[in-house]
């Protein structure tokens, strides 16, 4: 082939690498598409990890996206008993930015084993759930960057609380550091804001046990979710967001949280490490949104409360602030990274 003809190919080449959106980008190292030596190539990086818990041993499903041996984020979903699908919008923003990135189902979620022994659905026993996974996938101090959003943020900040030696970087989405907190900004800005007719009904509901009614989850989608939860129509909630709401596995999540969209008043009713976070060291994120159903004031006192933190805040976001502000949430995101990676921290 003329030199030519080798060159305008290498070009044209070159411009299609650079305009592709997931993971091919221009200054994306062709290391981070590199399957080859992965012990989990052949499954497209899926890997199922057996985890030894106090009634024997299960298997949590996990999928690794990309290769960078410095930056490593596990991603702890929300419920708890959601399934790890609604963070599919990272797809389209942290490859672009060379992270390497691991979806994980918790015990009980998705893909993941689901026991019935209701004794497993236990905070502590979540906390070490996630230290085994850390191990197996190979994550430590010198890459793990622990992201936790809504209930993923309570498992991470209890994560970090017993083990950040392992952690390079901490993220808190859409979660307070107090049940009690975020029940009383719940009660007294919330609730007073909603529909007061609208909000009778559901505690009506509530009060009768009828959370399975459909009228109770119709109230709560144009009464609370639409404004708090996902700021979109119903009709043009993402196809990942429902796929995880359609497989929230109710028995975990009802114990842990309780039944009521309200507030919680499960086991985790007295959950509080307000008073910890200054003995979490490691550089630490907290997002925030002004619409979600966590008080943003909290989000940004955690930043300040903990040693090394930094704050972003959502203007247009709600508790799913990475999809209804999703350019200010992942760019302060993906900034934090880099910034932590790189010792700009």
């Amino acid at each position: 082939m003329p030199a030519f003809f080798r060159l305008l190919l290498a070009s044209i080449a070159c411009f299609c690498l650079g305009v592709m959106p997931h993971g091919h980008a221009a200054g994306v190292p062709g290391a981070y598409l590199d399957s080859s030596g992965r012990d989990d190539a052949l499954a497209g990086g899926v890997k199922l990890i057996t985890i030894q818990t106090p009634k024997g041993a299960f298997r949590v499903w996990t999928k690794r996206v990309g290769n960078n041996p410095s930056i490593k984020v596990l991603l702890l979903h929300g419920g708890p008993g959601a399934t790890h699908e609604y963070f599919e919008a990272f797809d389209s923003y942290l490859p672009n930015a060379g992270i390497e990135y691991y979806y994980y189902d918790q015990l009980g979620s998705a893909y993941s084993d689901q026991p019935e022994d209701s004794s497993l659905w236990d905070l502590p026993r979540f906390v070490e759930e996630v230290e085994q996974v850390r191990k197996a996938l190979k994550l430590d101090k010198n890459n793990f960057y622990l992201y936790g959003q809504s209930w993923g943020g309570i498992l991470a900040l209890e994560y970090a609380l017993k083990y950040q030696q392992n952690i390079k970087g901490l993220i808190i989405s859409n979660m307070v550091a107090s049940i009690p907190a975020y029940n009383r900004y719940a009660a007294s800005v919330l609730m007073p804001a909603m529909d007061q007719k609208a909000l009778a009904e559901i505690k009506d509901l509530e009060a009768k046990g009828r959370y399975e009614d459909p009228r109770y989850e119709e109230l709560l989608m144009t009464n609370f979710y639409v404004d708090h939860i996902l700021r979109l129509p119903p009709d043009q909630w993402p196809d990942p967001v429902m796929r995880a709401f359609n497989k929230i596995n109710k028995k975990i999540y009802i114990p842990m949280q309780g039944p009521s969209e309200m507030g919680a008043s499960g086991k985790l009713l007295n959950w509080d490490r307000s008073a910890d976070l200054p003995k979490i060291t490691v550089p630490t994120l907290s997002i925030g949104a002004r619409y979600d159903t966590m008080e943003p004031a909290q989000m940004e006192k955690m930043a300040k409360d903990v040693k090394r933190g930094r704050y972003l805040y959502c203007p247009n976001g709600s508790h799913l602030a990475l999809y209804d502000d999703q350019r200010t949430y992942m760019t302060g995101l993906i900034q934090f990274i880099l910034d932590v990676n790189a010792g700009r921290f």
